[in-house]
């Protein structure tokens, strides 16, 4: 039962973790553009060649 008293405060600590982390990614503005890059990624990127940087 002791290992509830360990256990409890980590995952309210991994919680708030987890949701600062979503909350410092919506402020930077990593979702500002979503459906830009929908629309990006239906583009024939390959009719200008294929890459030679391998």
């Amino acid at each position: 039962m002791t290992i509830v008293l360990f256990l409890a405060p980590f995952s309210l600590l991994l919680a708030l973790g987890g949701l600062g982390a979503f909350w410092w990614t919506i402020r930077s503005g990593q979702y500002d553009d979503p459906r830009g890059d929908a629309e990006r990624i239906l583009e024939d990127h390959l009719a200008e060649g294929p890459n030679d940087e391998a």
